[in-house]
């Protein structure tokens, strides 16, 4: 028995993709690009792969983070930082993320490979890339090791499972006029270009200084001081905001015009807030001003496992969705954040020292275990989910390939030939 039960599998059947698109530069600007840029792309190229070259683009400007400033200090923490032109080339990977993974699905359209594999496997790599565009952005910003980057990661992980809470309960994705895999890339973009060019204490410079509102005695009464990238994450507290609202109003309407109760999908939103409470208090030991793990070289790691950890999660609700499975309420990850944030805080709880992190290198130790544990689960959890979907549905992963009814591995275009 695999990891996807049978009657699972064969729901697969059933499933098709449905989508809707309301961003005017979506619609008036990118997707002219994308209808050309796609047919650059062989037709012997798999989406998969597609995507999958998007991802590692990002996977690259990570690495050049953790080169050029490995301890996440920033400028203001005492690195010399990356150098400016690497922002240009974050700006260039993310661009290309973005245009990747917009014409992988016109990609299996065109070779006949469309599928719910080919959503998993977008949702999987876009869960992924989340986490490290919030970190990178975080450096550019130069944020570094504060609580405003443990907010932001919050605010982007926050609005990924708004997206796929709604599309598991309206069976479609919505994306809004402002979505994130749009115009929230975009935003960033523009601002590693900006970094680029005036360096990430560019970001710094007060936030009323540099628009002229200090000239306004109002403003500067009820407006507290800011600086740029303290007012960009405030503005991502809005979006986010928006968010919940539009993606709870689609929800509502699509169970009201079936017959079904609007309230009862309030409820699983809450193994999100449930999972950032038990990660921040972690984060929180021995307190929130002086964090063990945040105001040192483990942050990012922490960060990194939080992520794998989310894409887990969502992975599964994705992979519900496509399945027509219950909603995965709980997850088994979760294990690691329990004991990882009680054991931190067990001075608080019963005024005992920790059992495992009462050292700054055990605490490194079970961090970096904490790590390899969610990455090996979630390889694990892809690698046996793409091996259901594709021994099912008998489509491949990384080729442009199908299994004719002989059993034998052939071109897509054979089997699709003759099945017309």
């Amino acid at each position: 028995m695999g990891y996807v039960p049978q009657h699972a599998l064969d729901n697969l059947k059933k499933y098709s993709y449905k989508g809707v698109d309301k961003s005017l530069v979506s619609r008036y600007v990118l997707q002219p690009f994308w209808n050309w840029f796609v047919t650059l792309w062989p037709t012997w190229i798999a989406p998969n792969t597609i995507t999958l070259t998007g991802l590692s683009l990002v996977l690259f400007n990570f690495g050049t983070l953790i080169y050029y400033d490995p301890k996440f200090l920033t400028e203001k923490g005492g690195a010399d930082g990356p150098p400016h032109w690497v922002y240009f080339t974050w700006a260039a990977g993310l661009f290309l993320y973005q245009t990747l993974d917009a014409i992988d699905g016109k990609q299996a359209r065109r070779t006949g490979m469309a599928g719910p594999l080919g959503e998993m496997f977008d949702h999987g790599c876009d869960a992924l890339n989340t986490t490290l565009e919030v970190i990178l952005c975080a450096r550019a910003l130069n944020l570094g090791r504060s609580w405003w980057t443990v907010a932001s990661q919050i605010a982007t992980l926050a609005n990924f499972y708004l997206t796929t809470w709604e599309e598991y309960h309206t069976g479609q994705l919505f994306l809004g006029i402002f979505s994130g895999p749009v115009e929230g890339i975009l935003s960033i973009v523009l601002l590693y270009t900006i970094t680029g060019f005036t360096g990430p204490e560019f970001w710094d410079r007060d936030f009323l200084a540099f628009t002229r509102l200090d000239r306004y005695p109002i403003v500067v009464q009820y407006v507290p001081k800011l600086g740029l990238n303290d007012a960009f994450m405030v503005f991502g507290g809005f979006v986010l905001a928006f968010n919940i609202v539009t993606s709870y109003y689609n929800v509502y309407k699509s169970r009201v015009s079936t017959g079904q109760g609007p309230f009862i999908p309030l409820l699983f939103l809450l193994p999100f807030p449930i999972s950032v409470a038990m990660e921040v208090f972690w984060l929180s030991s021995p307190s929130f001003k002086d964090s063990q793990i945040l105001h040192s070289a483990l942050f990012v790691p922490f960060l990194c496992a939080w992520g794998l950890q989310f894409a887990h999660q969502v992975s599964r609700i994705i992979l519900a969705h496509v399945t027509k499975q219950p909603f995965p309420y709980w997850d088994s990850m979760w294990i690691w954040s329990i004991v990882g944030a009680i054991d931190a805080n067990l001075p608080r709880l019963i005024n005992r020292p920790p059992l495992i992190q009462n050292t700054l290198p055990r605490t490194a130790l079970f961090v970096y275990v904490t790590l390899a544990v969610a990455f090996l689960s979630y390889a694990r959890f892809c690698y046996l989910v793409i091996n259901d979907i594709t021994n099912y549905l008998g489509i491949a992963c990384f080729t442009v390939r199908k299994r004719d009814r002989a059993g034998e591995w052939v071109g897509a275009s054979e089997v699709n030939i003759k099945k017309l």
